[in-house]
């Protein structure tokens, strides 16, 4: 049975999402309007506890639709949440090295040393674990494993919630920290304190490009899903418990809209490249190279068998590197009703 909700809190991750061109486009607050219910953004907030509920999913009658690994570690530890959609958007998730360096393939990792960030003041250190992740399936791939190189650690000690987010005039984001794209292992790179790192999504390939780096593989055009499953394939559009069960006509509506966004995003393939810049900060040339000269028909929040192997797998890698204190079967994390409610409506 839902009641009236005065206030929706939304936030997402500077990635694709139907969610954020949901944003972009006034649809979500055009869709609450009807219902008087206010829609506040959670990381322009001025209160630290609220922002940081992006990465712990506190806050009452909120939606997140991002990276999975914060999502996870929520639910790992006890936070009542229900996945609503999962949506998988391949994205660029290189290992990159130097010219100088040697190293031409996976198999020229073994011994050398590689960078990983190591943030000291989070709560979950999403940006370490996706790089290890993009590292392990990497060396796999060879027969190798992350003991087979010499892990070198870049500690940071600023958090991800330090500050709101900052927003410009054409609707382009930095959020916090910049978003957790503090890059201390890339300086290693550069001064040959490290011999390869890894980077993901646009900022990747453009740092890529600029600093005349040698990527190793790009685990994210891999054919098989595992190898490219990562932080953010597939993404978790994830909501509280309180949300669904007392006012389950806005989990619909949330739903709703980013189907809508996304269907629209099928047809308008070079406003979504703009709409895609402005999410990522990024320009639209480097949104094409990350996610694909058809990332606007990557974007599709179903419930996908792909998606949920892929999250599945990734709760088990993050339980295994110790990022989360125990494994759990995602079936009971995903909550479809909302998600066939809208569909059968189609």
């Amino acid at each position: 049975m839902s009641t009236a909700l005065d206030t929706l809190w939304y936030t997402r991750c500077p990635v694709p999402t139907g969610l954020g061109i949901a944003v972009q486009k006034g649809w979500l607050e055009e869709s609450f309007r009807a219902k008087s219910t206010k829609i506040e953004s959670l990381r322009e907030s001025n209160n630290q506890s609220v922002r940081e509920s992006h990465f712990d999913h506190t806050l009452a009658n909120s939606v997140r639709h991002g990276g999975n690994i914060p999502a996870i570690w929520a639910r790992a530890i006890g936070r009542e949440t229900k996945v609503i959609g999962l949506s998988w958007a391949d994205e660029a998730q290189l290992i990159l090295t130097t010219p100088s360096s040697g190293i031409r393939n996976v198999k020229d990792l073994k011994g050398r040393k590689f960078g990983l960030p190591r943030w000291v003041n989070v709560q979950i250190d999403f940006v370490r674990a996706q790089a290890l992740r993009g590292l392990e399936n990497a060396l796999s791939l060879d027969g190798l494993a992350v003991s087979d190189v010499e892990i070198v650690d870049y500690e940071i000690g600023i958090g991800y919630s330090d500050a709101p987010a900052k927003k410009s005039a054409d609707g382009s984001y930095i959020f916090g920290s910049q978003s957790g794209s503090r890059n201390d292992e890339l300086i290693g790179l550069l001064r040959g304190e490290v011999d390869a790192i890894f980077l993901k999504g646009a900022s990747a390939v453009a740092l890529a490009s600029q600093l005349n780096l040698v990527t190793v593989i790009d685990t994210g055009a891999h054919p098989e899903p595992l190898i490219r499953s990562n932080n953010g394939t597939p993404r978790t559009l994830s909501v509280d418990t309180h949300l669904i069960e007392n006012h389950f006509d806005a989990a619909e509506r949330i739903v709703e809209q980013v189907l809508r966004a996304e269907d629209w995003a099928h047809v308008h393939p070079d406003e979504t490249r703009r709409f895609l810049a402005k999410e990522t900060n990024s320009s639209e040339y480097w949104v094409s190279v990350a996610y694909g000269a058809d990332a606007h028909l990557r974007l599709q929040t179903d419930f996908a068998q792909t998606s949920i192997d892929g999250l599945q797998d990734f709760v088990n890698f993050l339980h295994r590197w110790e990022f989360i204190p125990k494994p759990f079967n995602v079936n009971d994390w995903i909550d479809t009703r909302p998600y066939d409610a809208v569909i059968s409506k189609r």
